[in-house]
C-alpha cells in the first residue's frame, strides 16, 4: 500500500504551509477541505488570508470552490459537461479557459517541485517503515532532523 503527500504552499516562497498524509487509494478531495483549514488557521496567526487555490482536477470539488474567493482547479470531463469557458485540461496537458485562468493554473507545478524536492531531499520516496503514522513521521523526522 502506498502513501500521498497532500501540501498547501505559498507560491512565492514555495514554503509549505499545511500537509496531510494518507493513504494512496484515497481520493484527494477527502482531503481538501482540511488541507485549507489548516492553511487558513496557519495564514490568520501571520494575519494573512488564503486569497486562492490552485489545484489540480482531482481536488475538483464544489465545496472546496465555495470556501475560497478564488479557486483556480479545472473540471474533470465528467464534470460540467457542455458549459463553455470552464477551465478544463486535457489528457496531453493543454489547458482550455480564459487567459486569467490559465496563467493562474501555470502556477502548479510549484507544488509540484516541492513534492519532488521532499521526495529527494527527505527520502520520502523510500521510506524504510509501513503504517500511515509511521510514514508521517518518517518523513517530518527526516525533514527536521537530517
Amino acid at each position: 500500500m502506498g502513501y500521498k503527500l497532500h501540501l498547501s504552499i505559498d507560491h512565492k516562497t514555495m514554503i509549505p504551509l499545511s500537509s496531510v498524509f494518507a493513504s494512496a487509494n484515497q481520493n484527494e478531495k477527502k482531503h481538501s477541505l482540511t488541507i485549507l483549514d489548516k492553511a487558513k488557521k496557519i495564514l490568520k496567526r501571520c494575519k494573512a488570508k488564503v486569497r486562492s487555490v490552485v489545484a489540480d482536477s482531482q481536488y475538483s470539488d464544489s465545496k472546496l470552490r465555495a470556501a475560497v474567493e478564488k479557486a483556480t482547479i479545472p473540471y474533470p470531463a465528467n464534470q460540467m459537461k457542455g458549459v463553455e469557458g470552464l477551465l478544463r485540461v486535457d489528457k496531453k496537458f493543454r489547458t482550455y479557459g480564459s487567459d486569467e485562468q490559465k496563467l493562474e493554473y501555470h502556477k502548479r507545478p510549484l507544488i509540484e517541485a516541492v513534492n519532488s524536492f521532499l521526495k529527494t531531499q527527505f527520502s520520502m520516496a523510500n521510506n524504510k517503515v509501513r503504517g500511515l503514522m509511521q510514514v508521517a513521521f518518517y518523513a517530518l523526522c527526516r525533514a527536521f532532523f537530517v
